[in-house]
Protein backbone atom coordinates (compact mmCIF):
# COMPACT_ATOMS: atom_id res chain seq x y z
CA UNK A 1 0.00 0.00 0.00
CA UNK A 2 1.41 3.39 -0.94
CA UNK A 3 1.89 6.18 1.59
CA UNK A 4 -0.97 8.10 -0.02
CA UNK A 5 -3.35 5.18 0.39
CA UNK A 6 -2.14 4.61 3.96
CA UNK A 7 -2.82 8.25 4.77
CA UNK A 8 -6.29 8.04 3.25
CA UNK A 9 -7.03 4.91 5.23
CA UNK A 10 -5.82 6.56 8.42
CA UNK A 11 -8.08 9.56 7.85
CA UNK A 12 -11.04 7.29 7.18
CA UNK A 13 -10.42 5.24 10.32
CA UNK A 14 -9.99 8.38 12.41
CA UNK A 15 -13.22 9.79 11.08
CA UNK A 16 -15.21 6.56 11.33
CA UNK A 17 -16.01 6.85 15.02
CA UNK A 18 -17.01 10.48 14.55
CA UNK A 19 -19.33 9.49 11.72
CA UNK A 20 -20.91 6.78 13.82
CA UNK A 21 -21.54 9.27 16.62
CA UNK A 22 -23.00 11.86 14.26
CA UNK A 23 -25.28 9.35 12.56
CA UNK A 24 -26.39 7.85 15.85
CA UNK A 25 -27.21 11.29 17.21
CA UNK A 26 -28.76 12.91 14.14
CA UNK A 27 -30.37 9.96 12.41
CA UNK A 28 -31.05 7.96 15.51
CA UNK A 29 -32.66 10.96 17.15
CA UNK A 30 -34.89 11.52 14.16
CA UNK A 31 -35.91 7.90 14.07
CA UNK A 32 -37.24 8.09 17.60
CA UNK A 33 -38.92 11.46 17.16
CA UNK A 34 -42.18 10.24 15.59
CA UNK A 35 -44.26 12.57 17.72
CA UNK A 36 -42.30 15.61 16.52
CA UNK A 37 -42.48 14.72 12.84
CA UNK A 38 -45.15 16.47 10.80
CA UNK A 39 -45.45 15.48 7.15
CA UNK A 40 -47.70 18.43 6.27
CA UNK A 41 -45.18 20.84 7.76
CA UNK A 42 -42.39 19.20 5.75
CA UNK A 43 -44.41 19.56 2.54
CA UNK A 44 -45.11 23.23 3.17
CA UNK A 45 -41.45 23.91 3.96
CA UNK A 46 -40.39 22.04 0.82
CA UNK A 47 -42.68 24.19 -1.35
CA UNK A 48 -40.79 27.29 -0.29
CA UNK A 49 -37.42 25.93 -1.44
CA UNK A 50 -35.71 25.90 -4.85
CA UNK A 51 -36.33 22.93 -7.20
CA UNK A 52 -34.22 19.83 -6.60
CA UNK A 53 -32.35 17.45 -8.87
CA UNK A 54 -32.08 13.76 -8.05
CA UNK A 55 -29.20 11.60 -9.29
CA UNK A 56 -29.94 7.88 -9.59
CA UNK A 57 -28.54 4.81 -11.33
CA UNK A 58 -31.87 4.08 -13.01
CA UNK A 59 -33.48 6.07 -15.79
CA UNK A 60 -36.80 5.49 -14.06
CA UNK A 61 -35.89 8.32 -11.71
CA UNK A 62 -37.06 10.78 -14.39
CA UNK A 63 -40.66 9.55 -14.21
CA UNK A 64 -40.44 9.18 -10.43
CA UNK A 65 -39.43 12.83 -10.08
CA UNK A 66 -42.30 13.90 -12.31
CA UNK A 67 -44.78 11.89 -10.22
CA UNK A 68 -43.33 13.41 -7.04
CA UNK A 69 -43.79 16.93 -8.43
CA UNK A 70 -47.38 16.19 -9.42
CA UNK A 71 -48.17 14.76 -5.99
CA UNK A 72 -46.63 17.42 -3.76
CA UNK A 73 -46.27 20.52 -5.94
CA UNK A 74 -42.54 20.48 -5.19
CA UNK A 75 -40.42 20.72 -8.34
CA UNK A 76 -37.99 17.82 -8.82
CA UNK A 77 -36.01 16.58 -11.82
CA UNK A 78 -34.48 13.15 -12.16
CA UNK A 79 -31.19 12.41 -13.90
CA UNK A 80 -29.67 9.01 -14.58
CA UNK A 81 -26.04 8.96 -13.42
CA UNK A 82 -23.96 5.85 -12.74
CA UNK A 83 -22.52 5.05 -9.32
CA UNK A 84 -18.99 6.33 -9.81
CA UNK A 85 -20.07 9.49 -11.61
CA UNK A 86 -22.49 10.34 -8.80
CA UNK A 87 -19.59 10.30 -6.36
CA UNK A 88 -17.43 12.48 -8.61
CA UNK A 89 -20.23 14.98 -9.15
CA UNK A 90 -21.10 15.23 -5.47
CA UNK A 91 -17.48 15.80 -4.50
CA UNK A 92 -16.94 18.39 -7.23
CA UNK A 93 -20.17 20.24 -6.48
CA UNK A 94 -19.40 20.26 -2.75
CA UNK A 95 -15.92 21.66 -3.33
CA UNK A 96 -17.31 24.35 -5.63
CA UNK A 97 -20.13 25.19 -3.25
CA UNK A 98 -22.55 24.83 -6.16
CA UNK A 99 -24.94 21.95 -5.65
CA UNK A 100 -26.81 20.47 -8.60
CA UNK A 101 -27.59 17.01 -7.27
CA UNK A 102 -29.57 17.52 -4.06
CA UNK A 103 -30.37 13.82 -3.66
CA UNK A 104 -28.32 10.79 -4.69
CA UNK A 105 -29.89 7.34 -5.00
CA UNK A 106 -27.78 4.25 -5.52
CA UNK A 107 -24.31 5.71 -5.35
CA UNK A 108 -21.09 3.75 -4.90
CA UNK A 109 -21.60 2.32 -1.40
CA UNK A 110 -17.94 2.04 -0.46
CA UNK A 111 -17.21 5.61 -1.55
CA UNK A 112 -20.33 6.84 0.24
CA UNK A 113 -19.22 5.28 3.51
CA UNK A 114 -15.51 5.93 3.08
CA UNK A 115 -15.70 9.50 1.81
CA UNK A 116 -19.04 11.21 1.15
CA UNK A 117 -20.54 10.73 4.60
CA UNK A 118 -17.25 11.03 6.47
CA UNK A 119 -16.42 14.38 4.90
CA UNK A 120 -19.92 15.86 5.16
CA UNK A 121 -20.35 15.89 1.40
CA UNK A 122 -23.56 13.94 1.91
CA UNK A 123 -25.88 13.22 4.82
CA UNK A 124 -28.45 10.53 5.52
CA UNK A 125 -31.97 10.96 6.88
CA UNK A 126 -34.53 8.33 7.80
CA UNK A 127 -38.23 9.37 7.73
CA UNK A 128 -39.31 9.18 11.37
CA UNK A 129 -42.88 8.17 10.59
CA UNK A 130 -41.69 5.18 8.52
CA UNK A 131 -38.76 4.15 10.71
CA UNK A 132 -40.59 1.28 12.40
CA UNK A 133 -41.00 -0.36 8.97
CA UNK A 134 -37.31 -0.02 8.11
CA UNK A 135 -34.90 -2.51 9.74
CA UNK A 136 -32.44 -0.74 12.01
CA UNK A 137 -29.45 -1.92 9.98
CA UNK A 138 -30.92 -0.20 6.90
CA UNK A 139 -31.44 3.20 8.55
CA UNK A 140 -27.87 4.27 9.07
CA UNK A 141 -27.28 5.21 6.28
CA UNK A 142 -30.74 4.82 4.81
CA UNK A 143 -31.02 2.03 2.26
CA UNK A 144 -33.75 2.97 -0.21
CA UNK A 145 -33.49 -0.24 -2.24
CA UNK A 146 -31.21 -3.24 -2.53
CA UNK A 147 -30.33 -4.49 -5.99
CA UNK A 148 -30.16 -8.30 -6.29
CA UNK A 149 -27.35 -9.63 -8.48
CA UNK A 150 -27.95 -13.33 -9.16
CA UNK A 151 -26.35 -16.29 -10.89
CA UNK A 152 -28.20 -16.56 -14.19
CA UNK A 153 -28.52 -19.22 -16.90
CA UNK A 154 -30.24 -19.63 -20.27
CA UNK A 155 -33.58 -21.42 -19.87
CA UNK A 156 -33.56 -22.49 -23.54
CA UNK A 157 -30.33 -24.40 -23.03
CA UNK A 158 -30.92 -25.79 -19.55
CA UNK A 159 -34.09 -27.05 -17.90
CA UNK A 160 -32.60 -26.07 -14.52
CA UNK A 161 -29.61 -24.20 -13.16
CA UNK A 162 -26.46 -26.02 -14.35
CA UNK A 163 -24.55 -25.45 -11.11
CA UNK A 164 -25.21 -25.97 -7.41
CA UNK A 165 -21.94 -24.60 -6.02
CA UNK A 166 -19.80 -21.55 -6.93
CA UNK A 167 -16.67 -23.70 -7.01
CA UNK A 168 -18.03 -25.47 -10.08
CA UNK A 169 -17.45 -22.20 -11.93
CA UNK A 170 -13.71 -22.70 -11.47
CA UNK A 171 -13.76 -26.00 -13.37
CA UNK A 172 -12.45 -26.36 -16.96
CA UNK A 173 -15.85 -26.78 -18.63
CA UNK A 174 -16.74 -23.18 -17.76
CA UNK A 175 -13.54 -21.62 -19.11
CA UNK A 176 -14.48 -18.79 -21.45
CA UNK A 177 -18.21 -19.35 -20.83
CA UNK A 178 -18.73 -17.00 -17.90
CA UNK A 179 -19.58 -13.31 -17.79
CA UNK A 180 -20.02 -10.52 -15.27
CA UNK A 181 -19.91 -6.74 -15.05
CA UNK A 182 -16.45 -5.27 -15.55
CA UNK A 183 -15.10 -4.83 -12.03
CA UNK A 184 -12.86 -1.99 -13.22
CA UNK A 185 -15.87 -0.07 -14.50
CA UNK A 186 -18.27 -1.36 -11.81
CA UNK A 187 -16.08 -1.70 -8.72
CA UNK A 188 -18.99 -3.04 -6.68
CA UNK A 189 -17.83 -6.48 -7.85
CA UNK A 190 -14.38 -5.93 -6.36
CA UNK A 191 -16.17 -4.75 -3.21
CA UNK A 192 -18.25 -7.94 -3.33
CA UNK A 193 -15.06 -10.01 -3.14
CA UNK A 194 -13.99 -8.08 -0.07
CA UNK A 195 -17.40 -8.49 1.56
CA UNK A 196 -17.23 -12.25 0.98
CA UNK A 197 -13.76 -12.48 2.52
CA UNK A 198 -14.67 -10.36 5.54
CA UNK A 199 -18.02 -11.93 6.34
CA UNK A 200 -18.43 -15.26 4.52
CA UNK A 201 -14.98 -16.74 4.05
CA UNK A 202 -15.82 -19.80 6.17
CA UNK A 203 -18.89 -20.39 3.99
CA UNK A 204 -16.73 -20.37 0.84
CA UNK A 205 -14.35 -22.88 2.42
CA UNK A 206 -17.25 -25.10 3.46
CA UNK A 207 -18.76 -24.95 -0.04
CA UNK A 208 -15.47 -26.31 -1.40
CA UNK A 209 -15.43 -29.13 1.13
CA UNK A 210 -19.08 -29.98 0.46
CA UNK A 211 -18.47 -30.18 -3.29
CA UNK A 212 -15.17 -32.07 -3.35
CA UNK A 213 -15.29 -33.99 -0.07
CA UNK A 214 -12.00 -32.59 1.18
CA UNK A 215 -10.73 -29.47 2.88
CA UNK A 216 -9.47 -26.62 0.75
CA UNK A 217 -5.70 -26.37 0.66
CA UNK A 218 -4.44 -23.10 -0.80
CA UNK A 219 -1.44 -20.82 -0.75
CA UNK A 220 -3.74 -17.80 -1.04
CA UNK A 221 -4.58 -15.66 1.98
CA UNK A 222 -8.15 -16.96 2.22
CA UNK A 223 -10.69 -19.33 0.71
CA UNK A 224 -12.28 -16.32 -0.95
CA UNK A 225 -9.01 -15.32 -2.60
CA UNK A 226 -8.54 -18.89 -3.80
CA UNK A 227 -12.01 -18.85 -5.38
CA UNK A 228 -11.53 -15.41 -6.97
CA UNK A 229 -8.18 -16.52 -8.40
CA UNK A 230 -9.64 -19.69 -9.90
CA UNK A 231 -12.73 -17.86 -11.15
CA UNK A 232 -10.56 -15.19 -12.84
CA UNK A 233 -8.40 -17.89 -14.44
CA UNK A 234 -11.53 -19.18 -16.18
CA UNK A 235 -11.57 -15.87 -18.10
CA UNK A 236 -15.08 -14.47 -17.56
CA UNK A 237 -16.21 -11.97 -20.15
CA UNK A 238 -16.15 -8.53 -18.51
CA UNK A 239 -18.65 -6.11 -19.98
CA UNK A 240 -21.64 -3.84 -19.41
CA UNK A 241 -24.97 -5.07 -18.03
CA UNK A 242 -26.72 -5.31 -21.41
CA UNK A 243 -23.93 -7.35 -23.01
CA UNK A 244 -23.74 -9.67 -20.00
CA UNK A 245 -27.49 -10.27 -19.99
CA UNK A 246 -27.59 -10.96 -23.72
CA UNK A 247 -24.58 -13.28 -23.49
CA UNK A 248 -26.58 -15.39 -21.08
CA UNK A 249 -30.11 -14.99 -22.37
CA UNK A 250 -30.10 -14.55 -26.13
CA UNK A 251 -32.25 -17.36 -27.57
CA UNK A 252 -30.91 -20.00 -29.94
CA UNK A 253 -27.38 -20.20 -28.54
CA UNK A 254 -25.62 -23.55 -28.61
CA UNK A 255 -23.28 -22.52 -25.80
CA UNK A 256 -24.70 -19.56 -23.87
CA UNK A 257 -22.72 -17.86 -21.14
CA UNK A 258 -23.40 -18.40 -17.45
CA UNK A 259 -23.42 -15.02 -15.70
CA UNK A 260 -24.11 -12.99 -12.61
CA UNK A 261 -26.25 -9.94 -13.26
CA UNK A 262 -28.89 -7.67 -11.76
CA UNK A 263 -32.49 -8.89 -11.69
CA UNK A 264 -33.34 -5.59 -13.41
CA UNK A 265 -32.15 -7.20 -16.67
CA UNK A 266 -34.84 -9.89 -16.42
CA UNK A 267 -37.33 -7.37 -17.79
CA UNK A 268 -35.64 -8.06 -21.13
CA UNK A 269 -37.17 -11.56 -21.12
CA UNK A 270 -40.32 -9.83 -22.29
CA UNK A 271 -38.88 -6.73 -23.92
CA UNK A 272 -36.20 -8.52 -25.99
CA UNK A 273 -37.18 -12.19 -25.83
CA UNK A 274 -34.24 -13.15 -23.61
CA UNK A 275 -34.25 -16.46 -21.74
CA UNK A 276 -32.80 -15.48 -18.37
CA UNK A 277 -33.34 -17.86 -15.48
CA UNK A 278 -32.42 -17.34 -11.83
CA UNK A 279 -30.25 -19.97 -10.19
CA UNK A 280 -31.49 -20.97 -6.76
CA UNK A 281 -29.96 -23.27 -4.19
CA UNK A 282 -26.37 -22.38 -5.10
CA UNK A 283 -23.84 -22.82 -2.29
CA UNK A 284 -22.88 -20.71 -0.44
CA UNK A 285 -25.06 -18.04 -2.09
CA UNK A 286 -27.20 -17.58 -5.17
CA UNK A 287 -26.05 -13.97 -5.54
CA UNK A 288 -25.87 -10.82 -3.46
CA UNK A 289 -27.89 -7.77 -2.47
CA UNK A 290 -26.22 -4.46 -3.24
CA UNK A 291 -27.62 -1.60 -1.14
CA UNK A 292 -28.73 1.65 -2.73
CA UNK A 293 -28.40 4.55 -0.29
CA UNK A 294 -30.61 7.61 -0.38
CA UNK A 295 -28.21 10.48 0.35
CA UNK A 296 -28.79 14.23 0.64
CA UNK A 297 -26.14 16.72 -0.43
CA UNK A 298 -24.62 18.35 2.65
CA UNK A 299 -24.87 21.84 1.11
CA UNK A 300 -28.27 21.55 -0.55
CA UNK A 301 -30.35 24.72 -0.51
CA UNK A 302 -33.50 22.59 -0.38
CA UNK A 303 -33.10 20.27 2.61
CA UNK A 304 -36.82 19.87 3.19
CA UNK A 305 -37.58 19.09 -0.44
CA UNK A 306 -34.72 16.58 -0.42
CA UNK A 307 -36.09 14.90 2.71
CA UNK A 308 -39.56 14.80 1.23
CA UNK A 309 -38.22 13.10 -1.90
CA UNK A 310 -36.31 10.54 0.15
CA UNK A 311 -39.48 9.82 2.11
CA UNK A 312 -41.41 9.44 -1.15
CA UNK A 313 -38.95 6.75 -2.23
CA UNK A 314 -39.70 4.85 0.97
CA UNK A 315 -43.38 4.58 0.04
CA UNK A 316 -44.95 2.04 -2.30
CA UNK A 317 -45.98 4.77 -4.73
CA UNK A 318 -42.47 6.16 -4.95
CA UNK A 319 -40.53 2.92 -5.25
CA UNK A 320 -42.84 0.76 -7.39
CA UNK A 321 -40.98 1.57 -10.65
CA UNK A 322 -37.88 -0.02 -9.10
CA UNK A 323 -39.52 -2.96 -7.30
CA UNK A 324 -40.96 -3.88 -10.70
CA UNK A 325 -37.33 -4.71 -11.62
CA UNK A 326 -36.84 -6.95 -8.60
CA UNK A 327 -35.19 -4.33 -6.41
CA UNK A 328 -35.97 -4.76 -2.73
CA UNK A 329 -37.36 -1.76 -0.84
CA UNK A 330 -35.78 -0.85 2.47
CA UNK A 331 -39.34 -0.55 3.76
CA UNK A 332 -40.40 -4.06 4.80
CA UNK A 333 -44.05 -3.21 4.25
CA UNK A 334 -43.39 -3.02 0.50
CA UNK A 335 -43.07 -6.32 -1.34
CA UNK A 336 -42.26 -7.20 -4.91
CA UNK A 337 -45.09 -7.32 -7.46
CA UNK A 338 -46.42 -10.77 -8.30
CA UNK A 339 -45.40 -10.38 -11.94
CA UNK A 340 -41.77 -9.37 -11.23
CA UNK A 341 -39.96 -11.40 -13.92
CA UNK A 342 -36.99 -12.90 -12.06
CA UNK A 343 -38.91 -14.51 -9.17
CA UNK A 344 -36.22 -13.34 -6.77
CA UNK A 345 -38.75 -12.74 -3.98
CA UNK A 346 -38.70 -16.49 -3.25
CA UNK A 347 -34.93 -16.57 -2.88
CA UNK A 348 -33.97 -13.47 -0.89
CA UNK A 349 -32.61 -15.56 1.97
CA UNK A 350 -30.15 -17.20 -0.47
CA UNK A 351 -28.49 -13.89 -1.34
CA UNK A 352 -25.47 -12.47 0.48
CA UNK A 353 -26.34 -9.06 1.95
CA UNK A 354 -23.69 -6.33 1.83
CA UNK A 355 -22.72 -5.08 5.28
CA UNK A 356 -22.55 -1.29 4.99
CA UNK A 357 -20.74 -1.10 8.32
CA UNK A 358 -17.57 -2.40 6.66
CA UNK A 359 -17.99 -0.64 3.31
CA UNK A 360 -15.15 1.78 4.06
CA UNK A 361 -12.86 -1.25 4.23
CA UNK A 362 -14.15 -2.27 0.80
CA UNK A 363 -12.96 1.08 -0.52
CA UNK A 364 -9.53 0.68 1.08
CA UNK A 365 -9.07 -2.78 -0.45
CA UNK A 366 -10.76 -2.15 -3.80
CA UNK A 367 -7.55 -1.56 -5.73
CA UNK A 368 -5.95 -4.62 -4.13
CA UNK A 369 -8.80 -6.85 -5.33
CA UNK A 370 -8.67 -5.29 -8.79
CA UNK A 371 -4.92 -5.86 -8.93
CA UNK A 372 -5.39 -9.44 -7.72
CA UNK A 373 -7.92 -10.04 -10.47
CA UNK A 374 -5.64 -8.49 -13.09
CA UNK A 375 -2.79 -10.77 -12.03
CA UNK A 376 -4.89 -13.92 -12.46
CA UNK A 377 -7.06 -12.93 -15.42
CA UNK A 378 -5.18 -14.10 -18.52
CA UNK A 379 -7.63 -13.15 -21.26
Amino acid sequence: MTQTRQAKKGRRQAAASALALILATVIGGAVHAEDAFNLDALIEAAKKEPPITVYAVTGKIVDTAEAFTAKYGVQASGKKVNEATQVELMIREHQAGSIVGDVSVGTDVASAMGQLLLEGIATSWTPPDLASDIPEKLRNPLVVVSDPHVWTYNTDKYDKCPITNIWQLTEPQWKGKLAMLDLFDKPLYADWFNQIEMHHNADVAKAYEDLYGKRLETREKSATAAWVKAFAENEPLLSDSTTVAEAAGAPGQAEPFFVITSTAKYRDNEAKGLKLGLCSGVQPFSGFLYPGFGLIAGQTKSPNAAKLFVRYLMTEEGITPQTADGKISGNTKIGLPADEPSGVAKHIDELMAFDAATAADDLDKRESWQDFWRMNYKK
